[in-house]
């Protein structure tokens, strides 16, 4: 009789399960109308947003939009959140303007195509649960960095200022803004202003027009009420020109995203990007910070979005999900995407039931483009600083920001203040590692405080009223890298008249290889004092990973039972033989 077959328990993750899960519950043409409607208004939102986003990152307005149109639809059919749209975020400005200052807009579609196989690998090896582990200071500490370095970056628009070169250092272009202050336009100002007054007080009527919506339409009326008396404003038309097919013009082409090759595309000098190993090196760093970056906005977006929704999302495809989206992007001139908290909050308020609300919403970027480049060529750039300054400010969240640094133990400060301080003075990349290090460094010292092992003495109610030549050692937490040694340690200072050590570890939860080697060195200076060892309550897989390690019984020297009575009982039996 042929044995059965083993099999693997992984299964990968299944994509488009969010889709699926919709499809289940019931899809019939009022849950169309739903998406419909939803889509109608998100689409209304994405435009203005994705320009302006992809302005901050330093590319023309249309990749942004592009980025809606085809990362959105990709993602939300692929991936495994209902709600979630996904498109350019403001998370992403700080890793993605030093990429297009070094390396072009060729370099930062292939950042973003390789961010995209990083995230599609952690969904395939199931690791969308441990994106949910990175402490709170840490997430709060970047993204307030990255709106102060937002706010930062619009100041030149805001103000109209002229001749500011801004590049990949935070403090070399606050230098730049500081030396252009003197030509500071007071139109450019009055209109970014307006347009601020606009989207702060827009949402305080609770009116269904989006803020944005009516922000960018206030400034835009006012430079062209100002136009007739000859004061000129910056506008998306005015700085961005585009060529396609012998054509040419200003602001945004009116045509749909069509394909085209990353890696053909010019470099920060204008030339054609030379792929080779050494840019892949170059940009793995910030295609990892992307892809980290990525993962954990759009799970978090996720996790908001389920509270919301009394759904639940699949973490692995949603990972899945959005690698694919910023796999498909760069190949249309999209470029980085991830889920928004703010759009996809602004989904399920519009009364959306699946994914394909997001879909709709591309359809409405791509009905803009198509239709309305120009009128969108017409928005000042004060405007669209003024949104960002807006959006900044949300993401900061100044409030939790400050609570955290009257409330929380010094140690999360510390790491708050340090992820925050490193994203403003360095980059985004430092930032996650150096943040992400500590963090850890944290939890194991944390978790080392809490493992130790002490020797019950005679009398104590857990002393199973033992004889003198016996000691019972209680040890308690994991016995890992960072606290194995200090706990082993303490079971070295043995009375010399002791002659049988009981180790009670049933409170012990986990053994790795440090605290294997330590206890095999226990086990081996006991042994060679002629001092017997017990194990108490060691489960079986720990007993196991022992034998493997060649920890074994020798002469009655060493054994392993079930219940601190047996023990008792064994060691008894030991001290009634006479030592060798």
């Amino acid at each position: 009789m042929s044995r059965p077959r083993h099999r693997s328990r992984y299964r990968p993750p299944l994509p488009g399960s969010a889709l699926l899960a919709a499809w289940r519950q019931g899809y019939g043409l009022a849950e169309l109308k739903r998406d419909l409607l939803a889509g109608l208004t998100l689409g209304i939102v994405a435009v203005p947003l994705s320009m302006a986003l992809a302005i901050a990152t330093g590319v023309p307005p249309q990749h942004g939009l592009y980025t809606a149109i085809v990362a959105g639809v990709v993602i939300a059919l692929t991936g495994g959140s209902r709600f979630n749209i996904s498109g350019p975020t403001a998370a992403f400005v700080v890793i993605l303007f030093p990429i297009v200052a070094s390396h072009g807009l060729g370099g930062l579609l292939i950042a973003t195509l390789m961010a995209g196989l990083i995230l599609v690998a952690l969904g395939l090896a199931r690791l969308g649960n441990l994106i949910q582990f990175v402490p709170y200071p840490v997430v709060l500490g970047f993204t307030a960095g990255i709106a102060v370095v937002i706010a930062l970056l619009q100041l030149p628009d805001f103000l109209g200022l002229e001749g500011v070169a801004l590049g990949d250092s935070t403090l070399h272009n606050l230098a730049e803004i500081v030396r252009a202050a003197p030509t500071l336009a007071p139109a450019e100002l009055g209109i970014g202003l307006l347009t601020l007054a606009a989207l702060i007080l827009w949402p305080r009527l609770k009116l269904p027009v989006p803020a944005p919506l009516v922000g960018l339409t206030v400034g835009t009326l006012a430079a062209l009420a100002v136009a007739p008396l000859g004061v000129e404003i910056e506008t998306i038309a005015s700085r961005f020109s585009w060529v396609y097919q012998g054509q040419t013009g200003s602001g945004i082409p009116p045509f749909a995203p069509e394909p085209l090759l990353p890696w053909r595309l010019p470099g920060a000098d204008g030339t054609t990007l030379k792929v080779d190993f050494a840019l892949i090196r170059e940009l793995l760093g910030p295609a990892l910070a992307i892809a980290m970056l990525a993962a954990i906005e759009s799970l978090l977006c996720a996790v908001v979005a389920d509270g919301l929704t009394r759904t639940r999302h699949d973490p692995n495809a949603e990972l899945i999900g959005q690698g694919l989206g910023n796999i498909a992007a760069p190949f249309f001139g999209g470029i980085t995407a991830t889920a928004a908290l703010a759009r996809t909050a602004t989904n399920i308020r519009s009364g959306a039931f699946s994914p394909l609300a997001a879909v709709a919403h591309a359809l409405v970027v791509l009905l803009a483009v198509v239709a309305l480049s120009g009128l969108l060529a017409l928005v000042p750039m004060a405007a669209l600083a003024a949104l960002l300054f807006v959006i900044a400010w949300n993401m900061s969240e100044a409030r939790h920001f400050v609570h955290i640094l009257k409330s929380a133990p010094g140690s999360d400060v510390a790491i708050l203040v340090i992820c925050f301080l490193l994203t403003v003075v360095f980059d985004m990349v430092l930032a996650v590692a150096v943040g992400i290090g500590l963090a850890a460094a944290l939890f194991i010292r944390r978790m080392a405080d809490l493992t130790h092992a002490r020797r019950l003495e005679p009398g104590s109610d857990d002393s199973l009223d033992l004889p003198r030549q016996v000691a019972l050692y209680d040890v308690n937490g994991p016995l890992f890298f960072g606290a194995a040694e200090k706990a082993v340690s303490s079971l070295r200072v043995v009375d010399p008249e002791v002659r049988v050590v009981m180790l009670d570890m049933r409170d012990v939860p986990s053994l790795d290889a440090t605290a294997i080697v330590a206890l095999q060195s226990l086990v081996e200076e006991l042994r060679s004092r002629q001092v017997g060892l017990i194990f108490i309550g060691i489960p079986a897989r720990m007993v196991l990973k022992l034998k493997r390690a060649g920890v074994r019984r020798q002469a009655c020297q060493l054994a392993v039972v079930r219940k601190p009575a047996r023990a008792r009982q064994l060691a008894e039996r030991w001290l009634a033989v006479p030592a060798a």
